[in-house]
């Protein structure tokens, strides 16, 4: 029986995630694909009307926790016409529960992060795009604390691991997270760094983008709410960031448990948008209600000649929990999936928010207002990927 441990085609599935080297910046038709459980649809998105129309869905023999184009747009047979997606060679057993996969940059190998516990493994993609055999690397794999992304930089030459590290609980003291930097050459990874600001006490990255064009990099502080720029320097990433920001409207005024999510820089390379979630929930009337918090969308400028993050805009995602945001290629629209649905108060009353996607429209300056939102019905499960490609 297969379980949530192997990885479904982990090409066919990562046929359907963001990958900054899609076509940036010019018109064209594009598809959103979204997992809920083991089932994952796909929708036509129309960005001149900023809306989605839901199609088919495939079930797959276990929940999809992420996914990841492979550079050729064949993995999953995503139909070019119209989207619509078809298995593509069959499914490989993984040790552990992965948290996150990416494809190198000409997609011959595809690297897997795991959480619990943290590792990093590698695997060789085929020349038909089915997957093939672990890459063995020549010694072990400093992983950190709680792994959370791993990322390819443009020139196929470095890879980047995010580890999250802990918060102190229950009489335990605090995990340090750490960016975990490697040479990368045909599957093997070498020479790993350790970039750990205040030997990473206080810092705890779970998301990073790639600037498209200049040697920026930007990380979510999931643990601290802030978002750091990291330069690259030549092979290696900086030491310490060369700007944190606050990711929060109200960094004083928190509600409940606040945690940075997802972040992603825009094609043009002008702006960068980071997540806040929160759904803390207390007991009412025999009902789970939300406590209050931040589930908004941070827009940030980006200076053109330091690469500094600038904050321009805070704005509510009509859902509680926004798990994964994917901005489409032309730079003109953004989709924010919410996990799960949850009541919140209302003056006296209370309502029901359910799980949703919710539409904005990306403005000249970067801004966004929002358009619309899909409520969709989970089932009690979690809608816990979201993607967009360019077809």
């Amino acid at each position: 029986m297969i379980d949530r441990r192997t990885f479904i085609s982990l090409l066919a599935s990562a046929a359907v995630a963001p990958r900054p080297s899609f076509a940036q910046g010019t018109p064209g038709r594009a598809a959103l694909y979204s997992s809920v459980g083991p089932v994952l649809t796909h929708y036509d998105v129309d960005v001149e009307a900023t809306a989605l129309t839901k199609r088919a869905s495939v079930t797959l023999p276990a929940n999809v926790q992420y996914a990841w184009p492979h550079a050729s747009g064949r993995a999953f047979r995503v139909d070019p016409a119209s989207g619509a997606l078809a298995p593509h060679g069959n499914p490989i057993r993984l040790p552990t529960r992965p948290i996150h996969i990416t494809t190198d940059i000409p997609s011959r190998h595809v690297l897997v992060a795991f959480n619990n516990p943290s590792a990093l493994r590698v695997y060789r993609i085929k020349g038909d795009a089915t997957l093939g055999e672990e890459v063995q690397q020549r010694g072990p794999i400093d992983a950190g604390i709680y792994g959370h992304q791993v990322r390819v930089a443009a020139n196929n030459r470095l890879a980047i691991f995010v580890a999250r590290g802990n918060d102190p609980a229950g009489g335990k003291p605090e995990d340090p997270g750490a960016l975990k930097v490697f040479n990368y050459k045909d599957g093997l990874l070498t020479n790993g760094v350790s970039i750990t600001p205040s030997g990473g006490y206080g810092f705890g990255p779970r998301h990073l983008d790639f600037h498209p064009t200049k040697p920026w990099v930007y990380v979510s502080l999931e643990r601290e709410n802030k978002l750091d720029m990291f330069k690259l320097d030549g092979e290696s990433l900086a030491a310490a960031p060369a700007f944190r920001k606050e990711t929060l409207a109200e960094p004083d005024n928190k509600k409940s448990r606040q945690a940075a999510g997802t972040v992603h820089v825009h094609p043009s390379g002008r702006f960068v948008y980071g997540v806040n979630r929160a759904d803390t929930a207390t007991e009412l009337e025999g009902r789970k209600v939300f406590v209050g918090g931040e589930n908004t969308l941070a827009v940030y400028s980006i200076d053109s000649s330091t690469g500094e993050p600038k904050p321009i805009q805070h704005v509510d995602t009509r859902g509680i929990h926004c798990r994964t945001f994917h901005i489409d290629a032309s730079g003109r629209m953004l989709v924010a999936a919410h996990i799960t649905g949850l009541a919140v108060r209302d003056g006296a009353a209370v309502r029901d928010v359910s799980a949703c996607m919710s539409v904005f429209r990306i403005g000249a300056d970067g801004r966004l207002d929002y358009v619309r939102k899909y409520d969709i019905d989970t089932g009690g499960k979690l809608m816990f990927w979201m993607g967009m490609v360019k077809l």
